[in-house]
């Protein structure tokens, strides 16, 4: 049975958040990873409502700099040492920002030790484990600005139909097979290939404060999921363009041009706090498997 990969939606609104919308923030839950899409203030408060514990947080992955997408950094460590936090904490953040952290941290004494690794990164894969591999590519934005995304490797699977006519279900051999490797069983030699399959792996993009790019369909190609900012409605394209964000449309037209089978648009400005269907609609147009994305969504790829 394939892996899940969860994600779940603490903080889908832009600049200044609304009564139903919180600064940006997403979790990606995979295997023994929990790893947080930046970092909105207050975000400690969305994890205590989502019921999810922030102690299992592995990694936090911050796009840029501006207010919405990090002034939850300070309450979260603060949050983490006070529950004695005692994994590796990884936080990555673009080339040459380290000293903006270094100012955050400095403003207040936090309760204890954290273990931290600070990454910065850009254009680069950040990590590859056996299971996924973590890449960023720089955005199109008014200050250095990250996009990651996150693709789980390809997988053998062994057919079960096959092991059980050969006997060989619930064998101790199956772990040979599922390597690759041919086995002799009851004399007979069993070859990997006969009873396996390939399993290409989820790709989900996040693509957060940036305008129209080459590296956002580099990002996103082929991805099963898309989370991706829509900070305007169409009929503001001159105010998106002005301040380097994108519109609804021009969400969708990444996600066509990228060949993504999911869309789901986010960052969503004040402006449209009572209009998210009108944007809902809008995008669609273009891209049909399209929604919007609202606090404490959950979903499952």
């Amino acid at each position: 049975m394939a892996e899940k990969i969860k994600i779940v939606f603490l903080g889908t609104g832009q600049a200044v958040p609304t009564s139903s919308r919180n600064h940006s923030g997403i979790l990606l839950t995979y295997k023994d990873e929990n790893i947080l899409i930046d970092c909105g203030e207050g975000i400690q408060r969305q994890f205590r409502i989502a019921k999810i514990n922030p102690c299992n947080l592995t990694r936090i992955l911050i796009t840029h700099w501006h207010g919405d997408h990090i002034l939850g950094i300070p309450g979260l460590l603060q949050t983490l040492a006070l529950n004695s936090y005692r994994k590796k904490l990884q936080i990555v953040i673009p080339h040459h920002t380290t000293h903006f952290l270094d100012k955050m941290l400095s403003m207040f004494i936090t309760e204890g030790k954290l273990n931290m690794e600070i990454k910065e990164a850009e254009n680069e894969i950040i990590t590859e484990t056996k299971d996924f591999i973590i890449n960023t590519l720089s955005m199109a934005h008014s200050t250095r600005c990250n996009a990651y995304s996150f693709t789980e490797k390809e997988k053998i699977n062994l057919d079960k139909g096959k092991l059980k006519k050969l006997g060989l279900l619930n064998n101790p051999l199956c772990k040979a097979l599922k390597e690759g490797k041919d086995i002799e069983f009851k004399g007979k030699k069993i070859k990997a290939a006969s009873v396996s399959y390939k399993e290409t792996g989820k790709k989900i993009a996040f693509i957060l404060d940036t305008s129209p790019n080459p590296n956002i369909e580099k990002l996103a190609k082929n991805s099963d999921l898309l989370i991706i900012e829509s900070t305007y409605a169409n009929e503001e394209e001159t105010r998106a363009k002005e301040y380097l964000h994108l519109t609804t449309k021009m969400a969708a037209e990444e996600a066509k041009k990228s060949k993504v089978k999911k869309l789901i648009l986010t960052h969503i400005s004040q402006r449209y706090e009572h209009k998210a269907p009108a944007l809902l609609k809008e995008a669609k147009k273009l891209f049909k498997n399209t929604i919007i994305a609202e606090d404490f969504l959950a979903l499952e790829v």
